[in-house]
C-alpha cells in the first residue's frame, strides 16, 4: 500500500539536501568573485551575478546576453551549453590554470570549482586572448 508520509518525509530530505548543495556553491562562487576582486554578494542577485560573471572571465559585456539563447527551443540550449563550455575554459586561464583543470571544470564542475575558489589560484589581472 501507498504511504504518503514516506513520500513527505523523503521529499524532505531531498529538498535539505539540494539547498545544502546550493548553499555551498553559492558560497563557492561568492569565494570566486572575491578572489577576482568582485563583490561576492553579485552572487546572490539575478542578472547582476552573470554580469559580474563576464566580468571575472575577461568577456565583453554583451557577451552575457548569449546566455539568453536558452529561451529558443533546442538549438538555443545547445548553444547556451557551447557558451558555458568557453566560458569555462576562460575561467580556468583567469585563475592559471590548464586544459586539464578546464575539462574537470567542464566534467565534473561540483568538485572543480571549490578547489578554484578554496585553492591556491590566483586570479590574473593581464588580459587573455
Amino acid at each position: 500500500m501507498y504511504n504518503s508520509n514516506l513520500f513527505v518525509e523523503l521529499l524532505a530530505a531531498y529538498l535539505v539536501f539540494i539547498i545544502l548543495i546550493l548553499v555551498f556553491m553559492i558560497i563557492v562562487m561568492w569565494k570566486i568573485n572575491t578572489k577576482a576582486g568582485q563583490p561576492g554578494w553579485a552572487v546572490l542577485v539575478p542578472f547582476y551575478n552573470l554580469y559580474i560573471y563576464t566580468q571575472v572571465i575577461k568577456r565583453p559585456t554583451w557577451w552575457m546576453a548569449l546566455y539568453f539563447l536558452a529561451i529558443i527551443p533546442i538549438l538555443g540550449s545547445i548553444a547556451v551549453i557551447v557558451i558555458n563550455i568557453l566560458d569555462l575554459i576562460r575561467l580556468s586561464k583567469v585563475f592559471g590554470k590548464d586544459g586539464g583543470f578546464a575539462v574537470g571544470l567542464i566534467l565534473l564542475g561540483a568538485v572543480f570549482l571549490p578547489i578554484l575558489a578554496f585553492g591556491d589560484a590566483e586570479y590574473i589581472e593581464e588580459s587573455i586572448d
